[in-house]
């Protein structure tokens, strides 16, 4: 059978700041055969993207390509001029990037946006569009799908963008869809939906694709060839199980170690005070005006209260519009609660950002998830470091360089990065300057957004052991917000779970490796994907409830009720569950008990 998709020694180049040519892609060999996947693989920086973007004919400011073919279909893009290129693109080639919040025309509605390639390309019209648009919402497991289209970018969560952005993609049909890491940003259960939505395309539609991640379990879900990367040349290439599970390069069993968070001990420092370091007492929050009832327009947040040790590590977990953002808010001061409080060492913090001193601020830091988004790509490393410095501690000109040396120091970057602009640094060190920038205020808390989930696993594994080595010299307290329990069980002491903004679980660490969990929890731990084919379809049968978007229609009732396989008709949509504590210490609500959950759990199992 004759090979959809060739690619015959690919080479992209790009010039230093001295003018000098160098390959950053180079002896680039694959083939695909119709409705076959090819998953590139390898950590940041060793031209997974930049491959994908050549099979749309295309290469980033300041690189080019330097040589070889690439022939999809009949058409040998290399050939072509711009104007066939342009027929071909958002048409029988298709791209899904992994950041939908920047994809987005935030000024035009999300409909506007989806129909756009099928009406530029004038492959029917506008109605017939929109028709398909909505089936593609369905599919895509969106809430309420014929009407989110009418809502514009501000007002969905990053997921929810994210599987708007495929179908955006697939509403022309392709023969060819190159997915750029388009699961990063999901939750887990989320994923699951899309990435059976993505295999239905390929399978149901005989597209090809080219799947770009560095999440390892996916791409067992997903592909059915795996080529491995590093520093721009081919490691290792063959049939996906061959390259997962009996690799023969090193590099690539250096990947396959780093696929799953190493569980990391957690260093207490003795002299650190008993007293907690931050509290929040019921706390409700969300946005829009207060009623007179005391609650948010659209509430988020209701009945929060917790407690974070100094130098401890609280995670928090939960899907897309489950609340964690919005907690870290109101804990930042950049949304006034609307009901409770937030102590800091016992004091109470004044709601917003106008009463806080700027002592409060210095000691309370957030870091971001998307460090491309965080950081000024316009001012170098030092100018970024040096600024909060300034502000908080009055340093400037020699002293403020001096601090910023240690602060690289610290996060193991090289000095040399010092006078260089983000915009040429890899996503790691992005990252890496994103948290120094925290650190330089001295902090004794730190708010972390997601700050691993769009890093590779080599990466993403070097920026938890950098966190869990600075809390044990600094003494530094994280709230570590995921939607990755993996990760979360690696590096935290106690892990909250937050479902549709209610406190549905806590505790310990050591609380969430065996059942019995509240049935969210057991969703989200049994959603995390294993690194073996099939499992994608397995995992469907009991995963097939309403997702995220549906809620008991009395505000006092689980909020989980319309997804929950071991509701009790009778008792769970008439009584509010009570909270009650697990043998093993988490605090759990729901009304089932111990011995009820544990049976349907290990029955699961």
């Amino acid at each position: 059978m004759t090979a959809h998709v060739e690619v015959k020694g690919l080479c992209v180049t790009a010039r230093n700041a001295a003018g000098e040519t160098f390959p950053i892609v180079s002896d680039i060999d694959f083939s695909l055969k119709r409705g076959e996947v090819l998953a590139l693989i390898g950590e940041s920086g060793s031209g997974k993207t930049t491959i994908a973007l050549t099979l749309l004919g295309h290469a980033r400011p300041g690189a080019k390509i330097a040589g070889g073919s690439i022939r999809v279909g009949e058409s040998d893009l290399l050939s072509l001029d711009a104007k066939g290129l342009a027929a071909l693109r958002g048409n029988r080639i298709a791209y899904i990037a992994q950041s939908a919040a920047s994809a987005f025309n935030p000024s035009r509605t999300i409909m506007d946006q989806v129909v756009e390639p099928a009406l530029i390309h004038h492959l029917m019209p506008r109605a017939q569009a929109e028709k398909k648009a909505v089936e593609l919402f369905r599919a895509l497991a969106l809430p309420s799908p014929d009407t989110i289209g009418s809502r514009y970018p501000h007002q969905l969560s990053g997921g929810q963008l994210q599987r708007l952005m495929a179908a955006m993609a697939l509403v022309t049909d392709p023969e060819l869809v190159i997915l750029d890491e388009p699961t990063t940003a999901l939750d887990v259960t989320t994923q699951i939906e899309v990435l059976r939505a993505f295999k239905a395309v390929v399978l149901e539609r005989g597209a090809t694709a080219i799947y770009v991640s560095h999440d390892l379990a996916v791409v067992a879900q997903m592909a059915d060839q795996i080529v491995v990367l590093n520093q721009g040349r081919i490691r290792e290439q063959g049939l996906a199980d061959q390259v997962l599970h009996r690799p023969a390069d090193d590099y690539t069993r250096t990947l396959m170690a780093a696929a799953r968070p190493a569980i990391r001990p957690a260093p207490r420092q003795a002299d650190l005070p008993s007293a907690p370091l931050l509290e929040i007492r019921d706390m409700t929050a969300g946005y829009g005006k207060i009623g007179k009832d005391g609650h948010p327009r659209i509430p988020v947040l209701r009945n929060i209260n917790l407690t974070i040790e100094r130098g401890a590590t609280l995670g928090v977990i939960g899907e897309s519009g489950s609340g964690k953002s919005t907690m870290a808010r109101v804990i930042a001061g950049l949304l006034p609660p609307a009901q409770g409080e937030v102590l800091l060492n016992g004091e109470p913090l004044p709601p917003g950002l106008k009463g806080r001193t700027r002592e409060q601020f210095r000691r309370i830091q957030l870091v971001f998830q998307n460090a491309d988004t965080a950081l000024n790509p316009a001012h170098s490393v030092g100018e970024i470091l040096s600024r909060p410095l300034g502000f908080y501690h009055g340093l400037k000109g020699n002293a403020a360089r001096l601090r910023v040396l240690e602060l690289l120091d610290l996060i193991r970057l090289p000095a040399t990065v010092i006078d260089r602009r983000c915009g040429g640094l890899s996503g790691g060190q992005k990252q890496r300057i994103n948290l120094a920038r925290a650190l330089a205020a001295d902090p004794d808390l730190i708010l972390c957004d997601e700050v691993t989930s769009a890093l590779d696993t080599v990466v993403g594994a070097a920026i938890l052991d950098l966190m869990a080595e600075l809390r044990k010299e600094l003494g530094v307290a994280y709230m570590f917000i995921s939607h990755d329990i993996s990760t979360v069980r690696a590096i935290c002491d106690d892990i909250l779970v937050l479902y549709s903004g209610d406190m549905v679980e806590m505790g310990g660490r050591e609380g969430y490796v065996h059942a019995p969990f509240h049935p969210y929890t057991d969703l989200l731990i049994g959603s995390v994907p294993e690194m073996r084919a099939g499992w994608l379809e397995e995992s469907g049968a009991a995963r097939s409830l309403p997702l995220i978007g549906a809620s008991a229609d009395e505000t006092e009732l689980c909020r989980f009720l319309p997804r929950c396989a071991a509701r009790i008709d009778g008792l769970c949509n008439i009584t509010p569950p009570p909270r009650h504590a697990l043998h093993k210490g988490n605090n759990i609500l729901c009304h089932h008990d111990e011995a009820v959950l544990t049976r349907l759990q290990n029955l699961v199992a």
